[in-house]
C-alpha cells in the first residue's frame, strides 16, 4: 500500500483511509458497517439518508470519492473526513454509536462553556498537554505562545490579510528570519511526519517557544505601529520582526556555546526522541 494510505482498527474492524488535501478521509462504508454489522452496508447507507433530509440533501458535501485500496485492486470509494465523519455518524441508529454521539454531545456542551468563560478553554488546554506527559513549564509557554499567535493573527485581520495561504507566508517568513527555515523545513529537522496534523510547536523546546513569541510579538508590535497594507508591505514587517528574533537567537546560541534550534521531538514522550543528523552551515542551516 502506498504512504498515503492506511488501515486503521476501529474495534475488530478494519477501517481504510486516505491522505487528501492535507488531511485523512475515512471510508464511509467501512465505519458503517463497524457501528452497524449491516449485512449489505450499500442499502443501509441509502436507508440512513432517507431518514436524514440533511444528509440526503448534502450527501456531496459530507463525502467524496477518492481511490482506496481494495482486495481487488484500486476502486473510488465514498470518503469523508473526520469532521463529516461525526456527522454522518449521528444518523447510525446503533447502540455501538451512541458513545461518539455521547463524546459529540459532551465536546458541544463544553464549548458553550468555554464561550461564557474563556479561561475554561486554557484550563482544558492546560490538562490536555498534562495527560500527554508535557511538563508544567513548558505548557504554560506554550499556551502563552498561542495568546501572542493570536494576538498577530487579529493585527493580521485588521490589515486586511484573511487568506490561510498568506497567514502561512507571513508564518514562514517570521520562522525563516528566526530560526533559518520555514515551518515545513522545521518540520523535517524534527523528523516529524509530513502526513500528520502534529503541530510543529508541540514539539518545540522551551527556547524554542520563546523565540517563536518574540518573533511574532515583534511583528505584531511593529505592525501595530506602522500598520502595513497588502500582503508585501506586512512580508517586510515580517521579516523584521523575525530578525529582531533570529538576532536575540543568535546572541543566545554564542552565549550558552550550542544551537537553540533541537532535532528533537516529543512524539515518544519518556522515550528518546528521534532526531535527524545535524545540517551542514550551523543553527541557520
Amino acid at each position: 500500500m502506498e504512504q498515503n494510505q492506511a488501515i486503521v482498527l476501529f474495534k475488530e474492524q478494519k477501517i481504510r483511509r486516505t491522505w487528501h488535501q492535507g488531511q485523512w478521509w475515512f471510508a464511509v462504508p467501512d465505519v458503517v458497517q463497524a457501528l452497524t454489522d449491516s449485512a449489505n452496508v450499500t442499502d443501509y447507507i441509502k436507508k440512513m439518508r432517507s431518514r436524514d433530509s440533511e444528509l440526503s440533501k448534502g450527501w456531496g458535501q459530507f463525502v467524496t470519492p477518492l481511490s482506496i485500496e481494495t482486495e481487488g485492486g484500486k476502486q473510488k470509494v465514498n470518503c469523508a473526513n473526520t469532521e463529516s465523519l461525526l456527522r454522518i455518524i449521528q444518523s447510525v441508529p446503533s447502540p455501538k454509536a451512541e458513545p461518539f454521539k455521547r463524546w459529540l454531545a459532551k465536546v458541544g456542551y463544553e464549548r458553550i462553556q468555554e464561550i461564557e468563560n474563556p479561561e475554561l478553554a486554557q484550563e482544558r488546554m492546560k490538562q490536555l498537554y498534562e495527560e500527554k506527559g508535557y511538563p508544567k513549564d513548558w505548557i504554560d509557554k506554550r499556551l502563552r505562545g498561542m495568546a501572542v499567535r493570536q494576538t498577530l493573527t487579529d493585527e493580521w485581520k485588521e490589515r486586511g490579510i484573511t487568506s490561510q495561504t498568506d497567514y502561512a507566508i507571513l508564518t514562514a517568513d517570521i520562522s525563516r528570519a528566526t530560526f533559518g527555515m520555514t515551518p515545513k523545513e522545521y518540520r523535517n529537522h524534527k523528523n516529524l511526519p509530513e502526513k500528520s496534523n502534529a503541530n510543529l510547536r508541540d514539539h518545540m523546546t522551551d527556547l524554542e517557544l520563546i523565540f517563536t513569541m518574540l518573533g511574532e510579538r515583534v511583528t505584531a508590535e511593529i505592525s501595530q505601529n506602522e500598520k502595513p497594507a497588502g500582503l508585501g508591505e506586512n512580508r517586510r514587517v515580517a521579516k523584521r520582526g523575525g530578525n529582531v528574533a533570529g538576532a536575540a537567537r543568535k546572541q543566545t546560541e554564542q552565549e550558552l556555546g550550542r544551537s537553540v534550534i533541537s532535532d528533537e521531538n516529543y512524539l515518544a514522550l519518556g522515550a528518546p526522541a528521534k532526531k535527524l543528523p545535524k545540517k551542514k552551515g550551523g543553527s541557520d542551516a
